[in-house]
């Protein structure tokens, strides 16, 4: 058979990079390739539009294996992954009959937020009755000043259970930054806190106890490369200082788990989990991190460094930074192949989070769909069955290295001041609330496009009345506490889009959007559409038109409609003479007049007293608000 391919193969002559840049060029018609071809990403380098084998020639990681340090493809042989699920724990009875259900369905990791008030050894026993601590992944997350009490609880339990504790596996999440990044307020005693928290899990080997939250990054509108960066800065800073107080190195690199979150870029996120378990690895190892004593071990180096050290535990959740409150049923979409991504980049753990988190606390339904797709990709797609698939792609190799390179420049910044430093500084907040910002204006101007929010939106939908308070995950522990540093700025990016379509719905009038469609069949039409999606962004009503033999008769349509806005659909030739007589014929009336498109003539018909025009380069999220400030 091998050799039959190669004789298949021999059939086709080689064709070189510089052919096919020439067939390239020749089709661009002189176009510039840099301009028309190349991504300039935010992520600060440039994508081409097709890759070579060349282009990974010389490259680690291509032939590296998975479980093999430093752990590109993955930190273990198998993709099998946690399906987690987390509960807000109000009532531990309740909350165990929510466990023992999501178990049945096929939910293999739990995570539980606990209540800081009633933290006790019964309940903790009761919240677990029935639930294998050997078979099912645990995580338990309090208020940061009852970690350790919590801590003790469950070294506790688990201790008395008379388990094989190395198989069982979770995590104690103690975020010594998490108040920083949250609500702005220091914890200037986390380096004893995290030290007593490696101490007091120390008997439970495959449970973590110190947590790095990129996530909250990634919430907030940080880039790929600002979460990977700043996480693994922050990984840093916990690694050294916990060395730095006696705690072994491979015990300490062993007790850090790292949280990040998915975005909807789909191959850089799958580039990102790759680059990060790389960049993780060689940290651990430049510790030196020996293998514990009396143990023996396959995995440890020549020189007796521990490998197993080096291995980043992950656990992903897909983003809140990009749920939409309308049309809602997308989120479903953008969580799928924010799934898919973290399911390929062979993370450990992964929560698809619901798709109407963002206005109601999420129902059963919503909660058994994101399940669900988790067990898809399992089921079906049978993503467990293939660690890695992406190794070998010249693009994702190449991704790969490209965004490590970027993270690995922000983490040596970052680490001139180091982490918490950087924190108390507002370097990292700064940052990304300037990506955040970039990314609010590049959706105000559909250079990102979140479907049916700024683009393509569901004309008639209305959600005002389906909002319900939203669930409140702090403790209330830092009520009383005195911010004194910046928190991050954590929003959703169809916010500003949705406050529009809420104000149109609000308010109890919903203006009239009229297209007087006249002319050129293929640009009136073109234009209409262009336009009903443009309006429809700010919950107008939309009433679209076949065409128009006159302007007169087009004008006339518009009042009979009572038209609160009338867009004027035409190609640019043929507005010299139409703009001018619609604007004519509705001077004196309610209506506003908007021309669609940016014609040649744009500055005769400003002369002219037309003040409105819409095209791809308008900022539509401002336009809209202009004229919500005005027909509302």
């Amino acid at each position: 058979m091998s050799n039959q391919k190669e004789k298949l193969f021999t059939d086709f002559p080689p064709v070189s990079t510089e052919e096919w840049m020439e067939v390239i060029t020749k089709d661009l018609k002189g176009a510039d390739f840099q301009k028309k071809l190349v991504w300039k990403t935010n992520e600060g380098f440039n994508v081409n539009p097709f890759y070579r084998a060349e282009n990974i020639e010389g490259l680690a990681q291509v032939t590296n294996l998975p479980g093999q340090f430093p752990y590109v493809r993955s930190t273990r042989k198998e993709n099998v992954w946690y399906v987690r699920q987390d509960i807000d724990v109000k009532d531990y009875a309740e909350a165990n009959k929510k466990a023992l259900m999501l178990l049945e369905k096929g939910v293999t990791s739990l995570g539980f937020h606990l209540p800081k008030n009633n933290l006790s050894a019964e309940n903790l026993a009761l919240l677990l009755n029935g639930i294998a601590p050997e078979k099912v992944e645990l995580n338990f997350r309090t208020c940061i000043s009852k970690t350790d009490e919590l801590a003790r609880l469950v070294v506790a339990y688990l201790t008395s259970q008379n388990l094989d504790l190395l198989n069982c596996y979770g995590s104690i999440e103690y975020d010594p930054f998490r108040k920083i990044l949250k609500k702005g307020v220091d914890v200037p005693n986390w380096i004893d806190d995290a030290v007593e928290m490696v101490k007091i899990t120390a008997p439970l080997p495959r449970y973590r106890s110190l947590s790095v939250t990129g996530n909250l990054l990634n919430d907030a509108g940080a880039y790929s490369y600002q979460e990977l960066g700043f996480s693994l800065s922050y990984g840093n800073q916990l690694l050294g200082a916990l060395i730095e107080k006696g705690v072994a190195p491979s015990l300490a690199a062993k007790k850090i788990k790292f949280e990040f979150g998915v975005g909807s870029n789909y191959f850089m996120e799958i580039a990102k989990f790759r680059a990060a378990r790389w960049l993780w690895a060689e940290i651990v190892n430049a510790y030196n991190p020996p293998c514990p004593p009396h143990i023996t071990c396959d995995n440890t180096a020549e020189d007796g460094t521990c490998r197993c050290a080096a291995k980043m535990n992950i656990h992903a959740s897909t983003s809140r930074f990009n749920q939409s409150l309308y049309d809602p049923y997308v989120n479903m979409l953008r969580t799928q192949t924010e799934a898919m991504s973290a399911t390929i980049g062979a993370v450990d753990s992964l929560t698809v989070r619901p798709f109407d988190e963002a206005f109601e606390t999420p129902t059963e339904f919503a909660e058994r769909i994101a399940v669900n797709q988790q067990l898809l990709l399992k089921e079906e797609a049978h993503f467990d069955k293939v660690t890695d698939p992406a190794s070998g792609s010249y693009y994702i190799e190449t991704l790969t290295v490209s965004l490590a390179e970027q993270a690995w420049k922000l983490f040596l910044e970052t680490e001139e001041k180091g982490f918490y430093e950087a924190l108390k500084a507002g370097f990292v907040q700064d940052a990304v609330a300037a990506s955040s910002q970039a990314r609010f204006n590049a959706v105000a101007n559909r250079k990102e496009i979140l479907l049916g929010t700024n683009q393509y939106p569901n004309f008639t939908e209305t959600m005002a009345e389906k909002i319900t308070d939203p669930k409140d995950h702090s403790c209330g522990c830092g009520s009383v506490d005195k911010t004194e540093l910046k928190p991050l700025v954590i929003r959703r990016l169809s916010e500003q889009f949705d406050a529009l379509r809420l104000a149109t719905e609000k308010s109890g009038k919903t203006p009239k959007v009229f297209m007087l469609t006249i002319g050129n069949l293929a640009m009136r039409l073109a234009r209409s559409q262009f336009s009903s999606n443009f309006f429809a962004c700010a919950g107008y009503r939309i009433i679209d038109n076949n065409g128009f033999p006159t302007v007169e008769e087009g004008v006339a349509a518009a009042r009979n409609a009572g038209a609160d806005v009338v867009v004027l659909c035409s190609s640019d030739d043929e507005y010299v003479e139409y703009a001018p007589k619609a604007f004519d014929l509705l001077k004196g009336g309610k209506e506003i007049f908007v021309v669609a498109g940016a014609p040649a003539c744009m500055d005769e018909l400003k002369a002219h007293g037309i003040e409105h025009f819409i095209h791809v380069r308008s900022n539509v999220y401002e336009t809209l608000k202009a004229f919500n400030g005005k027909l509302l």
